[in-house]
């Protein structure tokens, strides 16, 4: 693993991580504290390089149900599961419109 380039099991993991950090994060401290914000932005931009790299051949993006705020989301599924994960988590539908060109959506959603 490279920090430059990581394998795409790494950044599974990595995300997977982050990600239970995240909601661990919001049960401990207000949702717009520093820390809380701080892994959600860092989850999302993990998620943003993964497609970047790996999409669509290794993952792809797909609308999944709302969250319990009833935002709409995509899920980072991954055509193979990798060590029993079988997506790369959630990423919300607005957020993935801030973060990546419609361009770069097209590309990465399921056809």
């Amino acid at each position: 693993m490279t920090l430059i380039a990581p394998s795409l099991e790494e950044l599974i993991k990595e995300i997977v991580a982050i990600n239970h950090a995240w909601k661990t994060a919001k049960e401990l401290f207000p949702p717009n504290s520093s820390i809380t914000q701080s892994f959600r932005e860092l989850k999302t931009n993990l998620q943003v390089r993964l497609l970047r790299a790996y999409a669509p051949e290794f993952v792809y993006l797909i609308q999944h149900q709302a969250d319990e705020n009833n935002e709409p989301l995509y899920s980072l599924k991954l055509v193979s599961p990798i060590r029993n994960f079988s997506d790369a988590a959630h990423l919300p539908i607005r957020v993935a419109q801030e973060v990546l060109s419609s361009a770069e959506i097209e590309q990465f959603s399921q056809k």
